[in-house]
């Protein structure tokens, strides 16, 4: 006969140990997510959505950590000798798990030199959009098209990042082409009373329009407006067709593409 049900068979381990430890353990990931939802609730208003997300995830990791130190001599082991175990065990491990390493150190590089934020539009290693979450190992981007990719951080800091939101303002240009026969002084006037009527396209930095290239069909004007980021899109969009009906109305066509043809003389 057994003389204590709750007698395991490694050494004094008991069934109550272990219980306890799962309770230890449960409990701290139970208050992690009490202590999160309270703080995101606290501080949302008062500190910057990637700055709130750390702060969260350094104590819901901080928390957990301190729980499974708690527990641990309830099974057995204990922390110091862990460390050793642990010393020894990780040497092995890095040697498999280099590109882990990369980029958790990547991951720390960015969240102090921060080149993007959550919320951020950025083009990373040519994966374009939105900026859904930094972690420790991978960054999570949302595309236009709705989808979530997952890049390293170590790919992250060593590739190209272009932020697109970042400046307050951003510019776009367009090459718009006029036949020979219209007046271009004039075309340029009427693409500058167009851009004066939109309340986007900014005085400070200046728009530029101006005679680009003589073309073999076309004199090309080349006009080049600021917008703020935040509207950017939009009116890149829409004043390309405005500028269009504004020099039809004013008499002036964008031509086709046109080639002529010379017969010689017939003996």
């Amino acid at each position: 006969m057994i003389p204590v049900l709750d007698r395991i068979i490694y050494g004094d381990i008991t069934l109550l140990n272990l219980i306890t430890a799962a309770l230890i353990f449960m409990g701290a990931v139970l208050l992690s997510k009490i202590f999160s939802l309270n703080i995101r609730r606290a501080l949302r208003d008062r500190v910057a959505r990637e700055h709130l997300e750390l702060i969260v995830k350094i104590s819901s990791y901080t928390m957990i950590v301190i729980a499974i130190l708690w527990a641990l001599p309830q099974i057995g082991v204990e922390p110091s000798g862990l460390m050793v175990a642990g010393g020894i065990v990780g040497l092995a491990i890095g040697f498999a798990s280099q590109r882990i390493v990369g980029n958790l150190i990547s991951g720390l590089f960015l969240i102090v030199e921060r080149p993007v934020k959550i919320g951020d539009i950025v083009d990373i290693d040519g994966v374009v959009g939105f900026v859904e979450d930094i972690r420790i190992i991978s960054t999570t981007i949302q595309t236009y098209d709705g989808l979530y990719v997952r890049i390293p951080n170590e790919t992250v800091f060593t590739s190209k990042i272009t932020n697109l939101v970042s400046h307050v303002v951003r510019r776009f240009e367009y090459r718009v082409g006029i036949r020979y026969s219209d007046d271009a002084e004039k075309a340029i006037m009427v693409i500058k009373d167009t851009l004066a009527e939109q309340p986007f396209a900014l005085v400070n930095p200046p728009v530029h329009v101006y005679v680009d290239e003589l073309g073999d069909n076309s004199v090309n004007i080349m006009v080049r407006v600021w917008a703020p980021t935040t509207e950017w899109f939009t009116l890149k969009t829409e004043l390309l067709w405005k500028i269009k009906r504004a020099l039809e109305e004013a008499g002036m066509e964008i031509p086709f593409p046109q080639r002529v043809i010379w017969y010689g003389d017939k003996k």
